[in-house]
């Protein structure tokens, strides 16, 4: 700022998807903008909030499944990995295999029979995958809760990794996918650490 002259530095946040004018149009009486002035390549706004306008009207809001809630905008946790499998003891080795593999990645996993929060089972697995960037499914038995819970993560656009003990688990719906396949001893769950950890360092970086 130099006397009456004031300078303003910006930059693109291309992270951030464009504003469409409809979208404005909608809203306009909140900014002060009168419609003649759509016709402009500018506006003013005047007595107004823009960032709080902008954040409660141009954010599109989800559809609302019935079965389940979802919140009305996202809130991913950047360093959040949810493990599903199915509730078996059996799989704990598994799982703390997942976890350590997450840690060296610079990430924490949860099962999703860890935390109970919501008295509907289904209403806290679908809340974890929401919360998560990454979701690794375990495949092995053909469970069928895995599989919904696969789906649920794929339509909420989450990164999947799918992990099976045999070939004939993978279904044919998904069968399209790449999986890894996996022992279930000492050696083998070592070398699906050896195999898991890349890739989840590398999904990591991609969100920072």
């Amino acid at each position: 700022m130099n006397g009456r002259d004031i300078a303003l530095d910006y930059t693109y946040d291309h992270g951030i998807p464009p504003v469409p004018n409809k979208i404005f149009q909608e809203f306009a009486a909140d900014l002060g903008i009168e419609d003649f002035q759509f016709s402009r390549t500018h506006w003013s706004v005047k007595d107004a909030d823009l960032y709080r306008a902008l954040l409660r009207n141009s954010q599109p809001r989800r559809p609302r499944p019935r079965v389940f809630q979802l919140a009305a905008y996202e809130n991913i946790e950047p360093s959040l990995v949810s493990a599903m499998m199915p509730f078996d003891s059996g799989f704990d080795a598994v799982y703390a295999t997942l976890r350590a593999t997450a840690e060296a990645a610079g990430l924490r996993c949860v099962r999703a029979d860890d935390i109970w929060v919501n008295r509907a089972v289904i209403q806290y697995v679908v809340s974890l995958i929401d919360r998560s960037c990454i979701v690794i499914c375990d495949c092995t038995g053909r469970n069928p809760n895995v599989f919904y819970e696969i789906g649920i993560a794929h339509a909420l656009g989450r990164d999947v990794i799918l992990i099976t003990q045999a070939d004939a688990d993978i279904s044919f719906d998904v069968r399209h996918l790449r999986f890894v396949k996996y022992l279930d001893n000492g050696e083998g769950l070592t070398a699906l650490s050896a195999r898991l950890q890349p890739r989840l360092s590398e999904l990591a970086r991609s969100r920072v």
